[in-house]
């Protein structure tokens, strides 16, 4: 049998067996590069080489003038660590709160971000940087390492990197050969599986099949129906192909594809203090990526090109209304597909005091999205006919049908492309590093929002509401409205970024450093914002109120930023202290903000909150006590504020921004204790952590907010070189605290943060 027919043979009862199975392992090690005089098999797989980040960075960020933090697979294991949201609770000043569903994905950085639309933040993972922040909150299975980088990183990556890039890699099967297997179990019917095969076929050719299966039962309650809210069951699957067809030459491809369906939207009324709504609210998405790095030399430039595609396949259908009456429900589908190229130039000249590296980048994708909001017959009474009777009871209406819809769909084409150059040049103990990046983007939108229904006029010349039976019947009216229109917009942005390192010299592996950079989110549409469109014309059709502006309310500009920081990586007691601290402030002009509309409306929208400033610090210590004993802790602060904000009705200058936290703090202290001499590698580890988040202020009032709170974790495990068994618990206090607010319709909501959680992880490589 042929190695192809092999290879083939094993993929397909892989694939029979496995079927979508969640994550475990992943190395604690990165590999290192060797030169090229040494064997294929120990030199073919370079991951600076085949990781975008990493060869646009082409050193450690310890190295380098920026803040950044780093977990590997085997601390992401420990900690749980799974997606990007998990990644938050150890990184400072980085935070993502868990409410709503895995659409949500809102990511606040340095006291800059947005709950929906563009984020402020870039996601990479395994090359594949995504374009939807809806795809952002995911399960990933066998980590090799996650990294923040914090700071502007637009100068290189462009659009939605103003305020730091998160860049993940999992694990190669030239990093690993065998088979990786994680089982994890725990209360409400947790189940959690992932199994992996790792083979290198050839020393230049290796190949990875992961799946991965999760389900769990929900921990909120709907009062109306007695029913889980926000039960969940995703699946995964990943093939990781690497290939080096000769020196010089590297090709990696990396295939994903995850399907998930949970219930969400746990909003409790902070009036009732119940969670009670009579329809149904779901998330459902299929996401499929690929990623295709190739690496080569051609003469004293290397050059790497990284080709992607993704696409979105996904359902989010709400009770907006989130009350036990029938008020009005959302449904959003919608499809994207976009396909990326991005292609470097790294100089590999004589001088080693010199590098530089140039690259052009660019993107399509395309979003067809239908988004019908349907009224119901609470919602036809109190928001349209009880107003509108209100003003003429003497000849007033009653809707013919008791449930009708508000339609609107919508194609969003957008693509952009841009130039960057980065050049560094080192003098003595000083590294000079100067970037540029020009960066244009398009974006347009083809709508259609149409509703037909009607309703009968009736005679009442008493004036009587409401409506006495004996009123005779006066017209029907039929209603017919359409809005649709095509909008367009473009964007050009430079970009510079300019840092001045200085190497210690009595400091081994220290240094200090300063960055200035600027950033900028793109601008866009707000598309949930046409029911409310169409609502108020319908409103204006029977004589109540006015129309929005549709070019006014829709759109919404691009938020730009201008960022300093200040800092430093410190090596103390012969590495066995590492310590990285920096103060930065960021300026921003145009930043997106979402609020929800006045009065008795169904939508949310994007708007552009006039000036903000962020001013904060953030310190991260690594302590080696004893051999084995460590204790490490990350804290951020925050200070960000309106500069200008006026929304028409009051001015909020001064205030702090909401749904960002002015503090964050992570520490863990880990000891680990062998069972005796003769089993070295056998060993127990005990593992204790404290996360707090606060204070996090609600509105732009600043009169609700959540004071800070602490969650207490803990993990006690045994360990062999080839499984280990784990028990954990979060939140071992059962800590009350909540993650989001809002208001809609008058009414305010709330979602409470998870309670008490613990389980059991059975991990095994063979």
């Amino acid at each position: 049998m042929s190695a192809r027919t092999k290879i083939i043979a094993l993929l397909t009862s892989f694939l029979y067996v496995c079927r979508v199975l969640p994550a475990g392992a992943a190395e604690n090690n990165v590999v290192v590069p060797q030169a090229e005089t040494e064997s294929a098999d120990s030199v073919f797989y370079l991951l600076d080489e085949l990781d975008v980040v990493a060869a646009k960075q082409n050193v450690a960020f310890r190295e380098m003038p920026i803040s950044g933090t780093i977990v590997r697979g085997a601390d992401a294991e420990r900690m749980g660590v799974a997606d990007v949201k998990g990644l938050s609770t150890v990184v400072p000043n980085f935070y993502i709160p868990d409410y709503g569903s895995r659409i949500t994905s809102t990511i606040y950085v340095r006291g800059i971000g947005a709950r929906m639309d563009q984020p402020a933040v870039g996601l990479t993972v395994d090359n594949v940087g995504l374009l939807n922040k809806d795809a952002y909150d995911f399960d990933i299975s066998d980590i090799s390492y996650m990294e923040m980088l914090r700071g502007p990183q637009s100068a290189l990556f462009g659009r939605n990197t103003m305020t730091g890039l998160i860049n993940i890699r999992t694990l190669s099967p030239m990093e690993f050969q065998g088979w990786k297997g994680t089982t994890e179990l725990g209360p409400r019917q947790l189940f959690k599986f992932n199994l992996g095969f790792y083979r290198k076929f050839r020393p230049n050719f290796g190949l990875s099949v992961v799946g991965s299966f999760y389900r769990r039962d929900g921990e909120f309650k709907n009062a109306y129906d007695g029913y889980s809210i926000d039960k969940e069951v995703n699946g995964s699957l990943r093939v990781k192909l690497i290939w080096s067809p000769r020196p010089g030459l590297h090709l990696s491809n990396t295939f994903s594809q995850s399907l998930l369906r949970q219930g969400g939207y746990p909003y409790e009324n902070v009036e009732t203090g119940k969670i009670s709504y009579n329809d149904t609210c779901f998330y459902k998405r299929h996401l499929l990526t690929d990623a295709l790095t190739v690496s080569g030399d051609i003469g004293r430039v290397k050059l790497v090109s990284v080709s992607t595609v993704q696409h979105i396949d996904d359902n989010m259908t709400l009770d907006q209304d989130f009350l036990p009456q029938p008020y009005f429900t959302l449904t959003q589908k919608k499809k994207e597909t976009a396909v990326t190229e991005d292609l470097m130039f790294r100089g590999m000249t004589s001088d080693e005091r010199y590098k530089w590296l140039a690259g052009v980048y660019g993107f399509y994708r395309n979003m067809h999205m239908n988004a019908p909001v349907t009224f119901k017959d609470y919602g036809i009474t109190q928001l349209i006919e009880l107003n509108r009777n209100k003003v003429n009871p003497y000849y007033p209406i009653r809707w013919d049908e008791r449930e009708f819809p508000l339609n609107s769909r919508f194609d969003l084409p957008s693509w952009g492309a841009a130039l960057y150059h980065e050049s560094r040049y080192e003098i003595d103990a000083f590294r000079v590093q100067a970037g540029i990046r020009f960066d244009y983007e398009h974006v347009a939108m083809r709508y259609r929002s149409w509703c037909n229904t009607s309703y009968t006029i009736y005679n009442n010349p008493t004036g009587q509401l409401p409506i006495p039976q004996d009123c005779a019947v006066y017209r029907r009216e039929n209603v017919d409205l359409v809005e649709s229109g095509d909008l367009s917009n473009h964007f050009f942005m430079v970009l510079p970024k300019l840092s001045l390192l200085w190497d210690i010299p009595t400091l081994w592996a220290s240094n200090l450093y300063l960055t200035v950079g600027r950033g900028y989110k793109a601008g866009g549409y707000n598309t949930q914002m046409f029911s409310d469109v169409l609502q108020q014309k319908l409103m204006r059709f029977m004589g109540l109120g006015g129309e929005y502006d549709v070019n006014d309310i829709v759109s919404y500009k691009p938020e730009q930023s201008w960022s300093y920081e200040v800092g430093g990586h410190f090596n103390f007691l012969e590495d066995k202290i590492q310590l990285d601290a920096s103060a930065f402030f960021i300026y921003c002009r145009d930043q997106q903000m979402t609020v929800f509309p006045e009065g008795d409306t169904t939508g949310r929208m994007m708007t552009n909150a006039g000036k903000t400033r962020s001013v904060g610090a953030e310190i991260s210590a690594y302590y080696t006590i004893l051999p084995d004993l460590t204790v490490m802790a990350t804290y951020g602060f925050t200070d960000a504020r309106f500069i200008d904000f006026f929304d028409g009705r009051q001015n909020y200058k001064g205030n702090r921004l909401p749904y960002a936290p002015s503090n964050t703090l992570f520490a863990e202290a880990s000891y680990l204790f062998n069972v005796s001499k003769k089993f070295k590698e056998h060993y127990f580890a005990l593992h204790l952590n404290f996360s707090g988040t606060g204070n996090i202020y609600w509105n732009e009032a600043n009169t609700l907010n959540q004071k800070f709170y602490g969650l207490l974790g803990a993990t006690i495990g045994y360990n062999t070189p080839s499984w280990s068994v784990e028990v954990w618990g979060k939140n071992l206090t059962n800590t009350k605290y909540y993650t989001f607010y809002f208001m809609s319709i008058g009414n305010e909501f709330r979602q409470r943060g998870r309670g008490l959680d613990y389980g059991l992880t059975v991990r095994a490589r063979f």
